[in-house]
C-alpha cells in the first residue's frame, strides 16, 4: 500500500493565491465577477506566479445600481476591467489548469475573503466542477485582528503598522490588488512567525 494522497500533500509547500475580485454586484450568480486577478507567493514572498482574466457577464444575471455607482468613480479600473473580455467558461478552466501547476498547495488569501473567495468558489465550481481551495480561505483582516489582539473592526489598514505595507499600487485593478495584498499577508506572516 503507497502512501496517501494527504500525505503525499505534506510535503509541498503552502503556496499562498492573493486573490482580488472586480464585480458589479455583491453576490455571484445574481451579479457577475467582472475581473478577478491572483498572485502566488511563497511564505518567504516570493512571487513565483500571477494569473488574471476579465469576463464577459453572466447571460442571466444583471448589474446592482450602487455598485455601479461606485464604478462611475473609477473610470480607469472598470476600462480595465471590460478589456480583452473572455468567456467564464474559458478563464475559469485555464485558471484551474494555472492552480494546478503550482508547485504546492494553493491557498487562498482575501481582503476580504468573505466577498472574493465567494465569487472565485461559485465561478469555479459552476464552470469547472471543483475547487483547487477545498470550501476554506484565509482572512487578512483576521489575520491582521489576531496580530493586534484587537476587535475584528478594529482591524483595519489605518490601524496597522506601516511596515507590514510594501510601496506597491492600490488601483482597484484587480492584479494589481492582488499583489499589493499579498505582499501585505506574507508580512504579517513574517511578524506571526516572529512570535
Amino acid at each position: 500500500m503507497g502512501p496517501s494522497k494527504i500525505s503525499m500533500g505534506m510535503n509541498k509547500p503552502e503556496i499562498y493565491i492573493s486573490t482580488d475580485v472586480e464585480a458589479d454586484g455583491p453576490i455571484p450568480g445574481m451579479n457577475s465577477m467582472l475581473s478577478f486577478g491572483s498572485a502566488a507567493y511563497l511564505a518567504d514572498k516570493k512571487l513565483i506566479s500571477t494569473f488574471t482574466a476579465n469576463l464577459e457577464t453572466l447571460p442571466n444575471a444583471s448589474a446592482n445600481p450602487k455598485t455601479m455607482e461606485w464604478w462611475k468613480g473609477q473610470p480607469e479600473a472598470w476600462k480595465a476591467c471590460r478589456e480583452n473580455l473572455q468567456p467564464p467558461e474559458k478563464a475559469l478552466k485555464n485558471y484551474l489548469v494555472w492552480l494546478k501547476s503550482l508547485p504546492g498547495i494553493p491557498v487562498f488569501v482575501g481582503y476580504p475573503a468573505a466577498y472574493d473567495f465567494m465569487f472565485v468558489y461559485w465561478y469555479l465550481i459552476r464552470f469547472t466542477g471543483e475547487s483547487p481551495f477545498s470550501h476554506s480561505a484565509l482572512d487578512i483582516k483576521t489575520l491582521a485582528m489576531a496580530l493586534l489582539k484587537t476587535d475584528y473592526r478594529k482591524a483595519t489598514k489605518k490601524n496597522m503598522p506601516k511596515k507590514w505595507f510594501d510601496p506597491l499600487p492600490h488601483s482597484h485593478q484587480a492584479l494589481d490588488d492582488a499583489i499589493e495584498q499579498g505582499a501585505l499577508f506574507c508580512n504579517m506572516l513574517a511578524e506571526l512567525k516572529k512570535e
